[in-house]
């Protein structure tokens, strides 16, 4: 952990990276291996698994849910963990309450709405909702 991270608990650490300033609220878990970058705040409730790297100055809100299985095959790995895809974010995104996040990468200055599902990555900044979440207005 970096200095002046805020970790309000109980919340569940296996292995991860804080960086400095990060704040992460309560019943919050974030897997072995997961990187959570400068200034990020993480909000109750979220969970962010294996593989996944969160930029500075982000900000995920109430039960942000990070996935690294897409039952590619059909079902679950089963801890066939060479199916499992990596999960990059960028800096200044902001990830709406209850909004899923598949194994995509999205890049800088981005908004995902509330209840959205990214099933592919985000290439232009800009707010996007739905689901599957869709470019809804172009960041100015």
């Amino acid at each position: 952990m970096g200095g002046g991270v805020t970790i309000v608990e109980p919340a569940n650490f296996d292995g991860c990276t804080l960086v400095e300033g990060c704040f992460v609220g309560s019943f919050v878990e974030i897997q072995a291996g997961a990187v959570i970058c400068a200034r990020t705040r993480v909000q109750s409730h979220a969970f962010i698994c294996e593989l996944v790297t969160i930029g500075a100055d982000c900000f995920v809100s109430h039960g942000a849910m990070f996935i690294n299985d897409s039952f590619a095959g059909g079902g679950p790995a089963r801890g066939d963990r060479s199916r499992w895809g990596h999960t990059r974010i960028g800096d200044r995104v902001s990830i709406g309450t209850n909004a899923t996040i598949m194994p995509v990468t999205i890049c800088d200055d981005v908004v995902v709405g509330a209840g959205a599902v990214v099933t592919k990555d985000i290439s232009e900044p800009g707010f996007y909702v739905g689901n599957p979440a869709r470019l809804m207005k172009k960041e100015k």
